[in-house]
């Protein structure tokens, strides 16, 4: 164990007991996630509301997110861990005396966190923004916050319900993408642990349903409009039903050969979604997408995974008003040059992707 290691897992020990000291007996909690909750977040969400529940016992519980379920994998997952999860608009989080923020931080909220102030905030992506909590843990080294969960478990010495090893085992596969993307030793070791206890069967089954029939469309448009150079794939699908329809087609067409960097967009209700994928070895796609964005929207991610989320008051301005397919292009390989002009750094900051 390295030195990095000891000394998170002295910062978990610390935190644990802050954590139970800001707990009460019988306590009420809100546990909020951005965006369309993803695996990861659902089941860090759920292994802090066992602890707390353990530990102080929880009269009143909600778990509330900033979207709707967009993927299907992840709202058969939630339905088979028995979660309503509530849109936080629903939700009056005044009833709730302690408010956790898990997989995100207050700064990607925007203005839905005006009238919530949170108490906890656990993350793994590089902290973004000026804000402050009772509790704050957030560990970028980490490919997936299930594993900094499973530590804080252990060290509660809580016995984990197998409903709760599945979960976290599909938290950290999912999010690493089986290791694919930036992991550490911690997230190997954690779903080595998970993989002893959860139900596989399950996560299989949740797995086989992956891609809607009203995505083909898309995946067609991107084979016919996306514009292909020295190994980048560059497209913009135009309207789209969802973030996730970005985040499969570009994640299919990174596994063609000869491609190592793919950029896909699409317009989503008022916003323009860019999602950069990569191999994570010639290019730092969180980095791009920080510079890309510039002052025009908010945006970065890790090494192999990043996102841009820009008005689209601002792209129309930029534009001119034309999104047309060529206007579009244009557009995305001006983002990219500006994205490529410095080093790629490790100072990139993430818009959550929640779609991972």
């Amino acid at each position: 164990m390295n030195f990095e290691s000891v000394f998170e897992k002295s910062e978990t020990q610390q935190n644990l007991k802050k954590l139970l000291d800001l707990a009460r007996t019988d306590d009420s909690l809100m546990l909020l996630m951005y965006g369309s909750p993803d695996p990861d977040a659902i089941a860090s969400a759920m292994a802090l509301r066992e602890i707390i529940r353990i530990k102080r016992g929880v009269e009143k519980c909600v778990f509330a997110a900033t979207e709707p379920f967009r993927r299907h994998q992840n709202r058969e997952l939630a339905r088979a861990m028995r979660l309503n999860i509530r849109l936080l608009n629903q939700v009056d989080a005044g009833a709730f005396r302690l408010i956790a923020l898990v997989d995100a931080q207050p700064s990607f909220f925007g203005e839905a966190l005006q009238t919530v102030k949170p108490n906890i905030v656990f993350d793994h992506h590089p902290r973004q923004g000026e804000w402050t909590a009772d509790l704050v843990d957030i560990r970028p080294r980490y490919g997936a916050l299930s594993s900094v969960m499973t530590e804080y478990l252990r060290s509660a010495g809580i016995r984990i319900p197998r409903s709760l090893h599945t979960a976290l085992l599909y938290g950290i596969k999912t999010d690493t993408d089986n290791f694919d993307r930036d992991t550490a030793a911690e997230d190997i070791r954690a779903y080595t642990y998970h993989s002893r206890h959860a139900n596989i069967r399950l996560i299989r089954r949740i797995e086989l349903d992956q891609t809607p029939m009203s995505y083909l469309k898309y995946f067609d448009h991107a084979f016919h409009a996306m514009k292909h150079h020295r190994g980048r794939r560059v497209g913009f699908l135009g309207r789209v039903d969802s973030p996730d329809v970005c985040v499969q087609v570009a994640d299919f067409y990174l596994h063609l050969i000869g491609t190592y960097f793919v950029v896909v967009s699409g317009i989503v209700n008022d916003k323009l979604i860019i999602i950069f994928r990569g191999d994570g070895y010639r290019q730092d796609c969180g980095a791009i997408a920080e510079r890309a964005c510039n002052l025009i929207g908010k945006g970065g991610g890790h090494r192999s995974a990043a996102r841009i989320e820009l008005p689209l008051a601002v792209l129309k301005a930029e534009l001119k008003g034309d999104l047309s397919q060529r206007s579009m292009d244009h557009f995305l390989n001006q983002c990219l040059k500006r994205g490529s002009m410095n080093k790629p750094d490790s100072s990139a900051v993430r818009t959550e992707e929640k779609t991972t």
